[in-house]
Parts: C-alpha cells; sequence; structure tokens
C-alpha cells in the first residue's frame, strides 16, 4: 500500500466528495486530503483541505499525488479536467461488482453497490453512482454521471458529458449523446441526440 505522502487528493469539498473519500477510505487508499477553493468545504470535518483549485496546475503535486474529481456538477468537473496536471486515481467501492473484462478508465469512481457487467467499459473521469447497474457491452463516455439506481440495459452508448438521472432506464441498445440530462425516473426507449434534455416514462424532449 501507498504511504500517506503518496495518498490521493480529492478535486473538490462538498457532497460528492464526501461520498469519494469514503469509498477510497473504505477500499484501504490513503487519502492526503483535498482541494477546495471554499476553506468551510464538507469535508474538511474529515480530511485536511491542502487549498485551491490553483493547485491543480502544480506538477510536483500531482507528480506525487493521484487525483480523482470529487465535484457532482458535470460542467465544472469538465473545466478541471483541463487543469488536472497530475496523475489520476480511480476509487472503487469495495462493495460494486465489476467484471473482469469490463474495461475502467482513470479518474472513475464506482459506488457501492453499483454493478459494471460483462464487456463494459466506463472512459475517464466517469462516474458510476451508488447501486447503479450498467448492464453488459455498455459504454459510458467520458465525464459522464450514471446516478443513483439508474439502469443502463445491455449494449447502450451514453455519451460525454452527459447526466443519466436517479432511478432513470435507458433500454439496450440506446444512444443517448453528448452533454445530455436524462431525468429522474425517466424511462428511454430512443436515442436521444446530443445536447437533448429528455425526461418521462416514456423520456421525450423537455420543452
Amino acid at each position: 500500500m501507498a504511504s500517506q505522502d503518496d495518498g490521493i487528493l480529492i478535486v473538490g469539498g462538498g457532497g460528492h466528495a464526501l461520498v469519494v473519500a469514503d469509498a477510497a477510505l473504505v477500499a484501504g487508499m490513503p487519502v492526503t486530503g483535498f482541494l477546495d477553493d471554499r476553506p468551510d468545504a464538507r469535508l474538511t470535518h474529515r480530511l485536511q483541505r491542502v487549498g485551491g483549485f490553483s493547485l491543480l496546475q502544480q506538477r510536483e503535486l500531482g507528480q506525487q499525488h493521484p487525483m480523482i474529481l470529487g465535484l457532482g456538477d458535470l460542467s465544472m468537473r469538465r473545466e478541471l479536467i483541463s487543469r488536472l496536471e497530475a496523475r489520476l486515481a480511480t476509487v472503487i467501492h469495495p462493495t460494486a461488482i465489476v467484471s473482469e473484462t469490463a474495461t475502467i478508465g482513470a479518474g472513475v469512481y464506482i459506488g457501492p453497490g453499483a454493478i459494471v457487467h460483462v464487456s463494459a467499459r466506463i472512459d475517464d473521469h466517469a462516474i458510476i453512482n451508488s447501486g447503479a447497474i450498467v448492464e453488459h457491452d455498455c459504454i459510458v463516455g467520458v465525464n459522464s454521471h450514471v446516478a443513483p439506481n439508474a439502469t443502463l440495459g445491455g449494449d447502450v452508448t451514453i455519451g460525454h458529458d452527459t447526466l443519466v438521472g436517479i432511478g432513470s432506464t435507458v433500454l439496450p441498445g440506446v444512444h443517448v449523446g453528448d452533454r445530455c440530462i436524462v431525468g429522474a425516473g425517466s424511462s428511454v426507449i430512443h436515442d436521444v441526440e446530443s445536447s437533448r434534455t429528455v425526461v418521462g416514462v416514456p423520456a421525450r424532449d423537455l420543452e
């Protein structure tokens, strides 16, 4: 196991950072602290605030400490990705089930009770949150978020920077584009073009 000096840094100190930190610690990963511009960030009660987001571009820090994004806002995450000068940490909660044939990218978070099935691919910086199910042959794009208890049927493709909301379902074979939002509890039965928001059962464009 790495020494504390080589422990991961969590980028962000809010609610999502809390669950990332918890998963890392439960998995036995040393955590040095977190970065956030707010001195009173929620994670302060548990971990040391090392500094603000400006430290992301300090190469020495990034070489010593692998980092993982601990923010839920996808647009903010995307902006910070371009500033990362670090090795990336992947955090998988010990209760998650991840197939040996799945491909998991760098900087990915997989939460408690999540399932990533056979031949699925989770790209860099994606979030597979608590209890989410990613079935066989799915692709989840860079910086996308499959929220708690959402389900992707087999052979689903989720583009980059897309949110699949809490408790929603995407039927097998459906493609959801980049920068989309699938509303909580929705059921997606047809392909969704990029930059669309869909809601309902079945899911339709939000007008």
